[in-house]
């Protein structure tokens, strides 16, 4: 039996970063399989020395994301959200990236948010309570001391 797949819409990205994109993909696919733990901790290394990310920004990476991979355009919150917050790292920014989950009925939701709000996520995420998250650095962690 088959069960219904959303796939989400999005502009494909021109080459040059089609090729990065994919790059945090790959990259997201693999730390997807690690720990809980682990993927936490190596996204808080990731995000070191970035500044918040805006909405506008964080939806845009989302958008190459699933862009590049279906993997990521279909159930795969947890590569997408990863991925999607790898590539606004390359960018020189981070959201807030987001593990959650709801009990009735029992489900697991990865996301990133930026700005306060959950990007391109719908209403639905809001059933959902955080359990691991990963903020943008403080303006501490950003500047270095002179």
């Amino acid at each position: 039996m088959s069960s219904p797949e959303t796939l989400f819409e999005a502009t494909r990205p021109p080459w040059r970063t089609r090729v990065a994109v994919r790059a945090a993909v790959g990259v997201a696919l693999l730390l997807s399989h690690l720990p809980p733990r682990r993927i936490r901790r190596v996204l808080q290394l990731a995000r070191r020395g970035a500044a918040p990310a805006t909405f506008n920004q964080a939806r845009a990476a989302r958008s190459a994301v699933i862009a590049v991979s279906l993997t990521c355009a279909g159930k795969g919150c947890l590569p997408r959200s990863i991925a999607t917050a790898l590539v606004c790292r390359t960018r020189g920014v981070w959201p807030t990236w987001r593990v959650g989950a709801r009990t009735a009925p029992f489900s697991a939701h990865a996301w990133v948010e930026a700005e306060g709000r959950a990007v391109d996520e719908g209403e639905q995420v809001l059933a959902f309570r955080p359990l691991m998250t990963v903020e943008p650095p403080d303006r501490q962690e950003r500047e270095p001391e002179c």
